[in-house]
């Protein structure tokens, strides 16, 4: 399983920077960078943000696997459209429902 550098470091190398060149679009050094990569540094949540934000990757990319990433998003579009068609089907079926009420004379 990849840690976290490792997936930062994956990010990096997808975007072609260099160690240096990473460090520095984050402001730290050469070596605070190489040692966020190899997991001698625990990331604190704002610096994590920052690599994410700078790499321009989802948090969750980084925290986990790619695939399940991009599968989750995926599934999510996927259930927001079909909580939508369903709303849509229930608005029908109230107007229906209305005006069976309304010819029963009720």
């Amino acid at each position: 399983m990849k840690s976290i550098g490792d997936r930062i470091k994956q990010s990096r190398i997808g975007l072609g920077l260099s160690q240096a060149d990473a460090a520095k679009m984050l402001q730290i050094s050469t070596p605070a960078f190489c040692k966020i990569e190899t997991g001698q540094t625990d990331l604190n949540v704002s610096r994590l943000l920052q690599i994410a934000k700078t790499f321009k990757v989802p948090v969750m990319q980084l925290l986990s696997a790619e695939e399940v990433e991009a599968s989750a998003a995926d599934d999510v579009l996927a259930l927001k459209k079909a909580l939508i068609e369903k709303d849509e089907e229930i608005n029908k079926l109230r107007k229906k429902v209305i005006d069976l009420y309304d010819k029963l004379g009720m």
